[in-house]
Protein backbone atom coordinates (compact mmCIF):
# COMPACT_ATOMS: atom_id res chain seq x y z
CA UNK A 1 0.00 0.00 0.00
CA UNK A 2 1.16 3.35 -0.85
CA UNK A 3 2.12 5.98 2.12
CA UNK A 4 -0.30 9.31 2.84
CA UNK A 5 1.60 11.41 0.64
CA UNK A 6 3.56 9.26 -1.63
CA UNK A 7 3.02 10.76 -4.98
CA UNK A 8 3.24 14.70 -3.87
CA UNK A 9 6.14 17.02 -4.72
CA UNK A 10 7.14 19.40 -2.49
CA UNK A 11 9.61 22.32 -3.02
CA UNK A 12 11.03 23.39 0.05
CA UNK A 13 13.22 26.86 0.17
CA UNK A 14 13.46 26.19 3.66
CA UNK A 15 16.45 26.62 6.17
CA UNK A 16 16.67 26.01 9.77
CA UNK A 17 14.53 23.91 11.83
CA UNK A 18 10.94 24.36 12.04
CA UNK A 19 10.25 24.50 8.30
CA UNK A 20 12.99 22.03 7.54
CA UNK A 21 11.59 19.48 9.93
CA UNK A 22 7.92 19.87 9.07
CA UNK A 23 8.61 19.03 5.76
CA UNK A 24 10.79 16.21 6.89
CA UNK A 25 7.44 14.60 8.74
CA UNK A 26 5.79 14.74 4.93
CA UNK A 27 8.83 13.36 3.13
CA UNK A 28 8.84 10.72 5.88
CA UNK A 29 5.19 9.73 4.90
CA UNK A 30 6.13 9.34 1.03
CA UNK A 31 6.31 12.81 -0.54
CA UNK A 32 8.80 13.65 -2.96
CA UNK A 33 11.36 16.78 -1.56
CA UNK A 34 13.46 18.87 -3.47
CA UNK A 35 15.12 21.26 -0.97
CA UNK A 36 16.02 24.46 -3.12
CA UNK A 37 19.59 25.75 -1.27
CA UNK A 38 21.52 28.60 -2.02
CA UNK A 39 25.20 27.50 -3.95
CA UNK A 40 27.46 29.12 -1.55
CA UNK A 41 26.99 27.10 1.86
CA UNK A 42 23.06 26.21 1.25
CA UNK A 43 21.14 25.85 4.45
CA UNK A 44 22.57 27.73 7.07
CA UNK A 45 21.88 24.88 9.60
CA UNK A 46 24.05 22.82 7.95
CA UNK A 47 26.88 24.53 9.78
CA UNK A 48 24.98 25.59 13.29
CA UNK A 49 26.46 23.64 16.45
CA UNK A 50 28.82 21.93 13.75
CA UNK A 51 31.57 20.87 16.04
CA UNK A 52 32.55 18.23 14.41
CA UNK A 53 34.80 17.40 11.07
CA UNK A 54 32.39 16.95 8.08
CA UNK A 55 31.52 20.18 6.95
CA UNK A 56 27.81 21.07 5.40
CA UNK A 57 26.54 18.11 7.66
CA UNK A 58 25.88 19.37 11.05
CA UNK A 59 23.59 16.89 13.34
CA UNK A 60 21.23 19.85 12.74
CA UNK A 61 21.08 19.74 9.61
CA UNK A 62 21.00 15.75 9.27
CA UNK A 63 18.09 15.79 11.75
CA UNK A 64 15.76 17.95 9.46
CA UNK A 65 16.52 16.83 6.20
CA UNK A 66 15.80 12.69 5.84
CA UNK A 67 14.39 11.99 2.45
CA UNK A 68 15.20 15.32 0.39
CA UNK A 69 17.03 16.41 -2.96
CA UNK A 70 18.92 18.82 -2.98
CA UNK A 71 18.90 21.47 -5.94
CA UNK A 72 21.28 24.42 -5.73
CA UNK A 73 19.85 27.80 -7.35
CA UNK A 74 21.17 31.11 -6.63
CA UNK A 75 17.72 32.94 -6.43
CA UNK A 76 19.24 36.45 -7.13
CA UNK A 77 19.73 35.47 -10.89
CA UNK A 78 16.86 35.30 -13.41
CA UNK A 79 17.59 32.16 -14.38
CA UNK A 80 17.33 30.32 -11.44
CA UNK A 81 14.02 31.88 -10.77
CA UNK A 82 12.74 30.48 -14.67
CA UNK A 83 14.16 27.23 -13.22
CA UNK A 84 11.78 27.27 -9.86
CA UNK A 85 8.86 28.21 -12.13
CA UNK A 86 9.02 25.12 -14.00
CA UNK A 87 9.53 22.73 -11.11
CA UNK A 88 6.67 24.52 -9.71
CA UNK A 89 4.57 23.47 -12.81
CA UNK A 90 4.69 19.84 -11.42
CA UNK A 91 4.98 20.10 -7.95
CA UNK A 92 1.77 20.25 -5.09
CA UNK A 93 3.41 22.62 -2.54
CA UNK A 94 5.97 24.86 -1.64
CA UNK A 95 7.65 25.71 1.64
CA UNK A 96 8.89 28.74 2.41
CA UNK A 97 10.47 30.42 5.49
CA UNK A 98 11.98 33.88 4.35
CA UNK A 99 11.04 37.03 5.56
CA UNK A 100 7.51 38.31 4.56
CA UNK A 101 8.05 39.46 1.17
CA UNK A 102 10.92 38.26 0.62
CA UNK A 103 9.37 35.32 -2.28
CA UNK A 104 7.22 38.09 -3.34
CA UNK A 105 10.49 40.28 -4.60
CA UNK A 106 12.08 37.56 -6.36
CA UNK A 107 9.15 37.26 -8.74
CA UNK A 108 8.05 33.28 -6.42
CA UNK A 109 5.44 34.90 -4.19
CA UNK A 110 1.79 33.24 -4.22
CA UNK A 111 0.23 35.15 -6.72
CA UNK A 112 2.54 34.47 -9.06
CA UNK A 113 3.26 31.07 -8.36
CA UNK A 114 -0.77 30.22 -8.68
CA UNK A 115 -0.91 31.16 -12.19
CA UNK A 116 1.52 28.69 -13.26
CA UNK A 117 -0.06 26.13 -10.77
CA UNK A 118 -3.80 26.79 -9.78
CA UNK A 119 -4.22 24.40 -7.71
CA UNK A 120 -0.98 25.20 -5.62
CA UNK A 121 -0.16 24.61 -1.49
CA UNK A 122 2.00 27.58 -0.92
CA UNK A 123 3.16 27.46 2.90
CA UNK A 124 5.25 30.34 4.35
CA UNK A 125 6.35 29.84 7.79
CA UNK A 126 7.93 32.95 10.01
CA UNK A 127 8.27 34.31 12.95
CA UNK A 128 5.10 36.65 13.12
CA UNK A 129 3.20 35.90 10.09
CA UNK A 130 2.56 37.79 6.75
CA UNK A 131 0.24 40.10 8.34
CA UNK A 132 0.19 42.90 10.97
CA UNK A 133 2.62 44.85 12.51
CA UNK A 134 5.53 42.71 13.08
CA UNK A 135 5.44 40.61 9.75
CA UNK A 136 8.57 41.06 8.11
CA UNK A 137 10.49 40.76 11.52
CA UNK A 138 13.30 38.18 11.65
CA UNK A 139 13.05 35.55 14.79
CA UNK A 140 14.43 33.13 16.71
CA UNK A 141 13.25 30.47 19.20
CA UNK A 142 14.62 32.07 22.18
CA UNK A 143 12.91 35.55 20.95
CA UNK A 144 9.57 34.43 20.77
CA UNK A 145 9.49 32.36 24.21
CA UNK A 146 10.19 35.86 25.63
CA UNK A 147 7.30 37.80 22.91
CA UNK A 148 4.70 34.95 23.86
CA UNK A 149 4.86 34.51 27.21
CA UNK A 150 6.22 31.80 27.51
CA UNK A 151 9.40 33.02 29.98
CA UNK A 152 7.21 34.76 32.21
CA UNK A 153 6.11 31.47 33.33
CA UNK A 154 9.24 29.88 33.53
CA UNK A 155 12.19 30.12 35.65
CA UNK A 156 12.60 30.82 39.17
CA UNK A 157 11.07 34.05 41.18
CA UNK A 158 14.62 33.90 43.08
CA UNK A 159 16.79 34.27 40.10
CA UNK A 160 13.91 35.55 37.32
CA UNK A 161 12.81 34.36 34.10
CA UNK A 162 14.69 31.49 31.90
CA UNK A 163 14.14 30.12 28.28
CA UNK A 164 14.18 26.50 27.73
CA UNK A 165 17.16 24.91 26.80
CA UNK A 166 15.77 23.07 23.50
CA UNK A 167 14.16 24.52 20.88
CA UNK A 168 9.95 24.52 22.04
CA UNK A 169 8.79 26.61 19.53
CA UNK A 170 11.23 25.83 16.59
CA UNK A 171 9.91 22.21 16.67
CA UNK A 172 6.08 22.63 17.51
CA UNK A 173 6.01 25.03 14.85
CA UNK A 174 7.21 22.29 12.27
CA UNK A 175 4.33 19.73 13.73
CA UNK A 176 1.98 22.38 13.50
CA UNK A 177 3.27 23.31 9.78
CA UNK A 178 3.12 19.58 8.72
CA UNK A 179 -0.33 19.41 9.95
CA UNK A 180 -1.72 22.82 7.98
CA UNK A 181 -0.38 20.98 5.12
CA UNK A 182 -1.49 18.16 5.43
CA UNK A 183 -5.52 19.59 6.33
CA UNK A 184 -4.71 21.54 3.01
CA UNK A 185 -3.62 18.55 0.80
CA UNK A 186 -6.91 16.43 2.29
CA UNK A 187 -8.57 19.69 0.84
CA UNK A 188 -7.66 19.81 -2.27
CA UNK A 189 -8.11 15.86 -2.60
CA UNK A 190 -11.69 16.84 -2.12
CA UNK A 191 -11.77 20.10 -3.42
CA UNK A 192 -9.11 20.58 -6.48
CA UNK A 193 -8.55 23.76 -4.77
CA UNK A 194 -4.98 25.06 -3.58
CA UNK A 195 -4.52 27.26 -0.80
CA UNK A 196 -2.11 29.73 1.08
CA UNK A 197 -0.90 28.75 4.77
CA UNK A 198 0.46 31.49 6.84
CA UNK A 199 2.14 29.97 10.44
CA UNK A 200 3.65 31.99 12.93
CA UNK A 201 5.73 31.12 15.41
CA UNK A 202 4.38 33.60 17.37
CA UNK A 203 0.99 32.33 16.90
CA UNK A 204 2.37 28.52 17.73
CA UNK A 205 3.76 29.63 21.00
CA UNK A 206 0.55 30.94 22.01
CA UNK A 207 -1.16 27.80 21.48
CA UNK A 208 1.14 25.80 23.06
CA UNK A 209 0.13 28.30 26.08
CA UNK A 210 -3.84 27.49 25.43
CA UNK A 211 -4.69 26.56 29.04
CA UNK A 212 -2.45 29.25 30.33
CA UNK A 213 -4.14 31.78 28.57
CA UNK A 214 -7.46 30.59 28.88
CA UNK A 215 -6.91 30.55 32.88
CA UNK A 216 -6.00 34.60 32.44
CA UNK A 217 -8.77 35.50 30.23
CA UNK A 218 -11.32 33.94 31.65
CA UNK A 219 -10.35 33.93 35.79
CA UNK A 220 -7.19 36.48 35.41
CA UNK A 221 -5.15 33.71 36.68
CA UNK A 222 -1.23 34.03 35.97
CA UNK A 223 1.12 31.41 36.57
CA UNK A 224 4.34 33.68 37.23
CA UNK A 225 7.63 31.81 37.95
CA UNK A 226 7.10 29.00 39.95
CA UNK A 227 10.32 27.47 39.36
CA UNK A 228 9.46 23.48 39.18
CA UNK A 229 6.85 23.54 40.78
CA UNK A 230 2.88 23.05 39.17
CA UNK A 231 0.67 25.11 37.93
CA UNK A 232 -1.56 23.90 40.40
CA UNK A 233 0.16 25.31 43.05
CA UNK A 234 -0.38 21.78 44.86
CA UNK A 235 3.18 21.36 46.97
CA UNK A 236 2.87 17.77 46.25
CA UNK A 237 3.49 18.00 42.81
CA UNK A 238 6.88 19.48 42.27
CA UNK A 239 10.78 18.17 41.79
CA UNK A 240 12.87 17.03 44.71
CA UNK A 241 15.86 15.99 45.67
CA UNK A 242 16.69 12.30 46.69
CA UNK A 243 19.78 11.00 48.40
CA UNK A 244 21.56 10.27 45.45
CA UNK A 245 19.85 13.10 42.57
CA UNK A 246 16.29 14.69 41.83
CA UNK A 247 12.86 13.19 40.88
CA UNK A 248 9.91 14.82 39.82
CA UNK A 249 6.52 13.79 41.85
CA UNK A 250 3.08 14.85 40.91
CA UNK A 251 1.08 13.67 43.41
CA UNK A 252 -2.58 16.03 42.77
CA UNK A 253 -5.39 13.97 43.84
CA UNK A 254 -6.11 13.32 47.26
CA UNK A 255 -6.13 9.40 46.79
CA UNK A 256 -2.55 9.75 45.21
CA UNK A 257 -1.67 12.37 48.41
CA UNK A 258 -2.47 10.27 51.07
CA UNK A 259 -0.64 7.55 49.35
CA UNK A 260 2.36 9.49 49.23
CA UNK A 261 2.09 10.37 52.85
CA UNK A 262 1.66 6.48 53.52
CA UNK A 263 4.82 5.93 51.50
CA UNK A 264 6.93 8.53 53.24
CA UNK A 265 5.72 7.43 56.86
CA UNK A 266 3.76 10.84 57.41
CA UNK A 267 0.02 9.29 57.86
CA UNK A 268 -0.45 11.35 60.62
CA UNK A 269 -0.30 14.54 59.45
CA UNK A 270 -2.94 13.68 57.27
CA UNK A 271 -5.28 14.38 60.49
CA UNK A 272 -3.88 18.06 60.92
CA UNK A 273 -5.96 20.75 59.36
CA UNK A 274 -2.37 22.32 57.17
CA UNK A 275 -2.53 19.40 55.67
CA UNK A 276 -5.99 17.12 55.05
CA UNK A 277 -7.50 18.67 51.84
CA UNK A 278 -6.23 20.09 48.52
CA UNK A 279 -7.27 23.79 49.43
CA UNK A 280 -5.73 24.05 52.99
CA UNK A 281 -2.07 22.59 51.45
CA UNK A 282 -2.32 25.14 48.98
CA UNK A 283 -2.89 27.73 51.40
CA UNK A 284 0.17 25.71 53.54
CA UNK A 285 2.62 25.39 50.63
CA UNK A 286 5.60 26.07 52.13
CA UNK A 287 5.50 23.60 55.22
CA UNK A 288 3.54 20.92 53.41
CA UNK A 289 6.14 21.06 50.47
CA UNK A 290 8.97 21.16 53.14
CA UNK A 291 7.49 17.93 55.11
CA UNK A 292 7.84 15.97 51.67
CA UNK A 293 11.19 17.49 50.17
CA UNK A 294 12.76 16.19 54.06
CA UNK A 295 10.83 13.13 53.06
CA UNK A 296 12.08 12.36 49.49
CA UNK A 297 15.94 12.88 50.91
CA UNK A 298 16.02 9.93 52.81
CA UNK A 299 16.11 7.06 49.97
CA UNK A 300 17.35 7.23 46.80
CA UNK A 301 15.94 7.64 43.51
CA UNK A 302 15.15 4.29 42.56
CA UNK A 303 13.92 3.46 46.12
CA UNK A 304 11.31 6.18 45.26
CA UNK A 305 10.59 5.62 41.74
CA UNK A 306 9.71 1.81 42.53
CA UNK A 307 7.40 2.29 45.65
CA UNK A 308 5.59 4.94 43.61
CA UNK A 309 5.04 3.79 41.04
CA UNK A 310 3.95 0.91 43.06
CA UNK A 311 0.84 3.14 44.71
CA UNK A 312 -0.07 4.43 41.40
CA UNK A 313 1.82 7.88 41.99
CA UNK A 314 3.54 9.48 38.90
CA UNK A 315 6.85 9.90 39.40
CA UNK A 316 9.95 10.54 37.10
CA UNK A 317 13.76 10.58 37.75
CA UNK A 318 14.89 14.16 36.13
CA UNK A 319 17.11 12.43 33.13
CA UNK A 320 20.05 13.77 31.01
CA UNK A 321 19.47 12.54 27.08
CA UNK A 322 22.64 9.64 27.96
CA UNK A 323 20.60 8.08 30.14
CA UNK A 324 17.40 8.21 28.06
CA UNK A 325 18.92 6.87 25.25
CA UNK A 326 19.80 3.80 28.07
CA UNK A 327 16.24 3.31 28.21
CA UNK A 328 15.14 -0.05 27.09
CA UNK A 329 11.43 1.41 26.38
CA UNK A 330 13.11 2.77 22.76
CA UNK A 331 13.61 -0.70 21.76
CA UNK A 332 10.22 -0.98 21.30
CA UNK A 333 9.20 2.12 19.82
CA UNK A 334 10.82 3.93 16.01
CA UNK A 335 11.25 7.16 17.61
CA UNK A 336 15.18 6.89 16.48
CA UNK A 337 16.96 5.68 13.81
CA UNK A 338 20.48 4.88 12.77
CA UNK A 339 21.71 5.30 9.65
CA UNK A 340 24.54 5.27 7.08
CA UNK A 341 26.40 8.70 7.09
CA UNK A 342 26.07 10.58 4.03
CA UNK A 343 29.86 11.68 3.97
CA UNK A 344 30.88 8.26 4.93
CA UNK A 345 28.57 5.24 4.39
CA UNK A 346 31.17 3.18 6.40
CA UNK A 347 29.86 5.48 9.42
CA UNK A 348 26.73 6.12 11.10
CA UNK A 349 24.46 8.45 12.41
CA UNK A 350 21.25 8.53 14.70
CA UNK A 351 18.58 10.81 14.25
CA UNK A 352 15.05 11.27 15.76
CA UNK A 353 12.45 10.50 13.11
CA UNK A 354 9.39 10.91 13.96
CA UNK A 355 7.04 10.08 17.26
CA UNK A 356 4.22 8.22 16.14
CA UNK A 357 3.78 4.53 14.56
CA UNK A 358 1.90 2.84 12.38
CA UNK A 359 0.83 -0.72 11.55
CA UNK A 360 1.41 -0.01 8.26
CA UNK A 361 3.09 2.38 5.45
CA UNK A 362 4.48 3.92 8.55
CA UNK A 363 7.38 6.47 8.79
CA UNK A 364 10.14 5.75 6.18
CA UNK A 365 13.49 6.89 5.63
CA UNK A 366 14.38 6.27 1.96
CA UNK A 367 17.65 8.39 1.91
CA UNK A 368 20.29 10.30 3.88
CA UNK A 369 20.16 13.70 3.90
CA UNK A 370 21.28 15.19 0.85
CA UNK A 371 25.03 16.62 0.28
CA UNK A 372 24.50 20.21 -0.71
CA UNK A 373 23.95 20.42 -4.64
CA UNK A 374 24.18 17.00 -4.54
CA UNK A 375 20.59 16.42 -6.99
CA UNK A 376 21.40 19.44 -8.86
CA UNK A 377 22.63 17.56 -11.94
CA UNK A 378 19.64 14.93 -12.25
CA UNK A 379 17.03 17.64 -11.17
CA UNK A 380 18.29 20.42 -14.24
CA UNK A 381 18.53 17.23 -16.45
CA UNK A 382 14.42 15.80 -15.74
CA UNK A 383 13.83 19.62 -16.21
CA UNK A 384 15.31 19.29 -20.40
CA UNK A 385 18.50 20.88 -19.60
CA UNK A 386 21.42 19.20 -21.30
CA UNK A 387 25.21 18.88 -19.94
CA UNK A 388 25.90 21.66 -21.78
CA UNK A 389 23.70 24.20 -20.58
CA UNK A 390 23.85 23.01 -16.83
CA UNK A 391 27.63 23.86 -17.59
CA UNK A 392 26.76 26.90 -18.46
CA UNK A 393 24.47 27.60 -15.52
CA UNK A 394 26.97 26.67 -12.97
CA UNK A 395 29.80 28.63 -14.86
CA UNK A 396 27.69 31.58 -14.21
CA UNK A 397 26.86 31.30 -10.75
CA UNK A 398 23.28 30.20 -11.00
CA UNK A 399 23.36 26.68 -9.59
Amino acid sequence: MPQAFEGIRIIDFSQVLAAPFAVMQLALLGAEVIKVEQPEGGDQTRGLMNFGEDLGLSPSFLGMNLNKQSLTLNLKAPEAVEIVKQLVANADVVVENFKAGTMERMGLGFDTLKTIKSDLIYCSVTGYGQTGPKAGEAAYDGAVQAASGMMSQNGHAETGPTRAGYMPVDMSTALNTAFSIAASLHRKAKTGLGQRIDVAMMDTAIVMQASQYSNYLNQGNLVGLRGNSSPTQQPTANVFATSDSYIQITALRQQQVERLFEAMGETEKLTLEAFATPESRIKNGEIVGELVAAAIKTETTTYWLDKLAALGIPAAEIRGLPEVMEDPQFENREVFETLPHPADPTREFTVVKAGYMLDADGPAVRNTPPLLGQNTQEILESLGFDAEKIKGLKQNGVC
